[in-house]
Formats: structure tokens, C-alpha cells, sequence
């Protein structure tokens, strides 16, 4: 995907292929259950803190975590049980870090069709509790969007953050 700025692709492709972020981190599959950010969350700790980008987990945690919740709630009925594909199996999803040391991506990638879980930015009334997930990473990411992928069922996210 070609952004004003940052040109974003699936590995292998070309114009900015994985191999060119040095330091690259993946976590999955994981079920998309209501433990899977909580699980997340501490995947990004772990892998930033390990690279030297403490000074970025909160935001990248943060983040993830909102990304992570929605796949979630995309997987799940209203009700809350969850909703299985027609092969009886549940979806699933991925994270993956990459940084060159000036950006860090965030890539969260699922198995849910974009017409159950396509990101759509809401604008609730302030006393709703929930619908402010994208707001918040439009207002903290650089910059953040998502495709389909050819091959690929579901979709995949991505934000992209500065390293400070």
C-alpha cells in the first residue's frame, strides 16, 4: 500500500519488503479470544524491551491492545460467543513489529473478513464506553491503515510510529 509518506507492502513484495527493517518480531497465531490482547500486550513489552525501544512500549502496547480488541470483537457475535468460519474453526491473528530504528511498524493481521472487521472510525456520544479505539490511533500513529491481502483471508492493520 502506497501512503503520502511510507510505502507499506506484504513481505516479499515490492517497494518496501520486510528484509529492509532489520529488526523484525511476530507473535502468532493467536485465537481471537477476549485473552489475546492482555497476551499482546506483553509480547510488545518483551520484544521492544529487547530491541531498546522501552521508551516506546506504552504507546506500542496501547495501540496493539486496540487493534487486538477489535479483531476480537469482529469474531465474536453480539451476544459475545464466539463466531466460527464455515470450517468450524476460530479466527485467528497475528503481530508482528518491524523497526529500522527511526519507525517502528505495527502490523496486526486476521482471519476475519474485512466485511465482519473492516476498521471504521466512529464517533460515539461521550457517554458511550466504547468506538474510540481508531481516534486513538489516529491521533498518536504517524500514520495507520489497513488492506486485504491478495491470498489472504482476512485483512491486516498497520500503524506506524516515530522512534524518538
Amino acid at each position: 500500500m502506497v501512503t503520502g509518506r511510507v510505502v507499506l507492502v506484504a513481505s516479499g513484495s515490492a517497494g518496501c519488503p520486510v528484509a529492509e527493517w532489520p529488526l523484525t518480531s511476530d507473535l502468532g497465531p493467536v485465537g481471537a479470544l477476549p485473552t489475546a490482547p492482555r497476551l499482546s500486550r506483553g509480547f510488545v513489552g518483551a520484544t521492544l524491551n529487547g530491541w531498546g525501544l522501552a521508551s516506546l512500549i506504552d504507546i506500542t502496547e496501547l495501540l496493539v491492545s486496540e487493534l487486538s480488541t477489535n479483531v476480537v470483537r469482529a469474531s465474536s457475535e453480539p451476544d459475545g460467543t464466539l463466531r466460527y468460519d464455515a470450517e468450524g474453526k476460530l479466527p485467528l491473528l497475528w503481530i508482528r513489529l518491524l523497526s529500522d530504528r527511526a519507525r517502528l511498524l505495527i502490523e496486526v493481521w486476521d482471519t476475519v473478513p474485512a466485511a465482519l472487521g473492516a476498521p471504521v472510525a466512529r464517533h460515539p456520544e461521550p457517554d458511550e464506553e466504547s468506538g474510540r479505539g481508531l481516534e486513538i490511533i489516529e491521533n498518536l500513529a504517524e500514520e495507520w491503515g489497513w488492506e486485504t491481502v491478495p491470498g489472504w483471508t482476512g485483512k491486516k492493520v498497520w500503524v506506524v510510529l516515530k522512534v524518538s
